[in-house]
């Protein structure tokens, strides 16, 4: 890990490990919960297009994620599935 992390970040070697990634970061008074209103509806928009591959790619990175806890399952359904 030493040779691909530049010295000047080596006081912060153990962040670059994949135990450090696979857990959330301690709960700050700044972290907070936005609440769509009950009448919100998201435009289904997509800023790009992309293939198959890369939305089970991105489909897998999300299932991850959630499995961590480091992302929540979204309340608002039609939210979830406009998504991907």
């Amino acid at each position: 890990m030493r040779k691909i992390v530049p010295q000047k970040f080596h006081r912060w070697l153990k962040v670059f490990k994949k135990a450090e990634s696979e857990r959330m970061p301690v709960r700050k008074p700044w972290d907070y919960v936005v609440n769509l209103r009950e009448d919100f509806m998201p435009r289904k928009e997509r800023t790009y297009l992309m293939s198959r591959e890369e939305k089970e790619e991105v489909r897998e990175f999300v299932e991850e994620q959630l499995r961590k806890g480091i992302f929540n399952s979204s309340s608002h359904l039609r939210l979830h599935q406009s998504s991907l």
